[in-house]
């Protein structure tokens, strides 16, 4: 069984095909699917599945804390489900693949008190971008 499988079911959330479905497309590493991705690959394993279903059962994993949204640019969301291990992005500016990447370091330590302007800070959004191999051998 996948970890967000796993977290989803200790939460208690009832399992139905549908919420099944969306967790095992999400599972595994360096996934970050737009809603339109999964809903595509949700339909090759549960053919009735909906996009609402989809959109709906992504945005309560959301608000369940189980699924991070990501917006690395100005198109689509993508959600990833690797939310339980504090991590940040790195994007490739040309296809826009995304990987996760976990840098040693505390970056809420890294801001100095005196360019807090009394904010308290919660937390921190770390992107980091480039060009990734496939795009640099084909340039």
């Amino acid at each position: 069984m996948s970890d967000l499988l796993e977290r989803l079911r200790g939460r208690g959330w009832r399992m139905t095909a549908q919420r099944r479905v969306v967790a095992e497309v999400l599972d595994g590493d360096h996934v970050h699917l737009t809603a339109d991705e999964v809903h595509a690959r949700a339909v090759a394993k549960l053919p009735e599945i909906s996009r609402a279903t989809v959109y709906n059962t992504l945005g309560e994993m959301v608000t369940l804390g189980e699924v991070i949204e990501v917006s690395t640019d100005r198109r689509a969301k993508r959600y990833d489900p690797n939310a339980h291990r504090p991590h940040h992005h790195l994007v490739c500016a040309r296809c826009g693949a995304i990987r996760d990447v976990h840098p040693a370091g505390d970056p809420l330590a890294d801001l100095p008190a005196d360019e807090r302007f009394g904010f308290t800070v919660s937390d921190v959004e770390v992107t980091y971008r480039g060009i990734c191999p496939n795009c640099a051998a084909t340039a």
